[in-house]
């Protein structure tokens, strides 16, 4: 897997480079944007991460480059933790995730293989229990018979399907579902969807066994996890 980082702050740079190295990525790295659009149209790459706010250009431009290239790479966004335009129009213009700096080692690598995972195995069927998503399709099925999700409902799932064994906080779950929705993906509003989504899936919503709420911090597909809630 090849990933570009596009980045100014040497500090980060070497940081990001000696991370991701570390778990077997090959990276380049650019810190402006034209010359990360040449490296975009030059060589192929499978995820770009990309600082929003360059000394020279802008990583919105980069972003653009990055989804026009074919086949166009994955980008998640770098961004300033209070930069909230950044967030919102990264993510309108196709971003496929984000992570606000200063960020923590290992929340970027499972930003990044969850990001790899949606794009790269995209045609790849997941399970979830009895529930099977078929991506390429972008139909659901449990125990053989096809349910109908809304958009919003589908994009739960299909991130809850793509984290199982691993907590999904509830920030990252509104994010994945907020360009969808159109506007700012309250707690409350959260709660809504996953209800409904459980309503669909669970053999017993008011016991669910596939989309489990961990107390405090969000979900986790799959068995029960010790302490976690139902």
């Amino acid at each position: 897997m090849r990933i570009l980082i596009v980045e100014d702050d040497a500090a980060i740079v070497g940081s990001l480079t000696d991370l991701l190295r570390r778990e077997g990525y090959e990276t380049r790295h650019a810190s402006r944007q034209d010359d990360a659009v040449a490296l975009l149209g030059a060589e192929r790459f499978d995820l770009a991460l990309v600082d929003v706010a360059l000394a020279q250009g802008n990583g919105f431009a980069v972003c653009a480059a990055a989804k026009g290239a074919d086949p166009a790479p994955a980008v998640i966004f770098l961004t300033a933790s209070d930069d909230e335009f950044s967030t919102v129009a990264g993510l309108d213009m196709g971003a496929d995730d984000y992570i606000a700096k200063p960020f923590r080692a290992r929340e970027l690598l499972s930003r990044i293989k969850s990001v790899l995972r949606r794009t790269s195995g995209a045609s790849a069927a997941l399970r979830l229990g009895d529930v099977e998503v078929d991506p390429a399709a972008a139909t659901v099925r449990k125990a053989g018979r096809e349910v109908q999700l809304t958009a919003l409902e589908y994009r739960l799932l299909l991130l809850f399907a793509q984290s199982q064994g691993r907590l999904v906080t509830r920030e990252h779950a509104r994010n994945a579902i907020w360009d969808s929705a159109g506007e700012y993906v309250s707690d409350n509003t959260l709660n809504v969807y996953v209800k409904r989504l459980r309503d669909k899936i669970e053999d017993d919503p008011a016991d669910p066994r596939l989309v489990l709420t961990v107390r405090g911090l969000g979900y986790k597909a799959g068995p029960a996890a010790e302490g976690g809630a139902r």
